[in-house]
């Protein structure tokens, strides 16, 4: 089967509209479809308007914290009711908090004698959730920096020189979120947390609290990664989920939505769903 449970638009940080990034998935012949934005929701309606082929999810990814590092939590299937509400109560204030990290990562800036238009960058973040990349682009147009890897290594990495730390959702109310408003969730690209132990171990503390899924088909993996976390899933009776990560021409490397689900993970990760 093909699916995509993982993809981005203008809502989070893609540079797609939502109808762009739906209309490229059915183009691909994707089946099972959920756009997950950072931090978002607002796509879903747009998306399934278009993508009138498929299965459509409403979904996002979750940036939680756990164990002091960043977890992204996939969302899939977000209900209409009360735990929708509360989600999208949650997710408005995580919006605030993002918009208040750009500040203070503009001023640091300042202080690091590299000046930028932050009401210019802050109103440019309408509609879509602010992140580093916002000011990633901001350093590449006043000529700081030549590329957005570049802003990052120099300035934006992880607890570099401009970097200000984001107050996550911890896993626990991630998870919590989730259940209530009906949904499934996976983790994300497993391999960003950079130690297979970590994954297994958090697997074993939240698979009963509905960390069910591993995100084991990946856009960039190979055979070798791939094969490391459906040891893991097999190991801890996950269900195999899959997406590209695709940003359009923010993460060119990605270039169309969709991947291959072998059969026997396709049905398991439908049924799943349709719990």
């Amino acid at each position: 089967m093909r699916v995509d449970l993982h993809c981005h638009s203008t809502c989070s940080d893609g540079s797609l509209t939502p109808e762009e990034v739906a209309s490229r998935a059915g183009a691909e012949g994707v089946e099972l479809f959920c756009l997950t934005d950072h931090d978002s929701v607002a796509g879903y309606e747009a998306t399934a308007r278009t993508l009138t082929g498929a299965r459509v999810l409403r979904g996002v990814e979750l940036s939680c914290r756990y164990a002091g590092k960043t977890v992204h939590l996939l969302i899939y299937g977000v209900r209409e009711g009360t735990g929708l509400a509360a989600l999208q109560g949650r997710l408005e204030s995580v919006l605030e908090d993002r918009r208040t990290r750009l500040k203070a990562i503009i001023a640091r800036l300042r202080r690091l004698g590299v000046k930028l238009d932050g009401e210019k960058i802050l109103i440019a973040t309408h509609g879509h959730t602010p992140g580093r990349p916002d000011i990633a682009r901001a350093l590449v147009e006043a000529g700081v920096v030549r590329s957005q890897r570049e802003a990052f290594e120099r300035y934006l990495h992880d607890g570099g020189p401009a970097d200000v730390a984001l107050e996550r959702v911890s896993l626990d109310e991630g998870l919590r979120l989730g259940r209530n408003s009906g949904a499934r969730m996976s983790l994300a690209h497993p391999h960003t947390l950079r130690s297979p132990q970590l994954v297994d171990e958090m697997f074993a503390q939240y698979r009963s609290a509905g960390l069910e899924g591993i995100e084991a088909f990946y856009g960039r993996y190979g055979a070798q990664e791939r094969n490391l976390w459906l040891n893991v899933a097999k190991r801890r009776d996950l269900v195999v989920t899959g997406g590209s990560d695709f940003h359009g021409a923010a993460v060119p490397e990605i270039r169309q939505p969709g991947i291959e689900l072998p059969e026997r993970h396709a049905e398991r990760l439908s049924a799943w769903l349709a719990e």
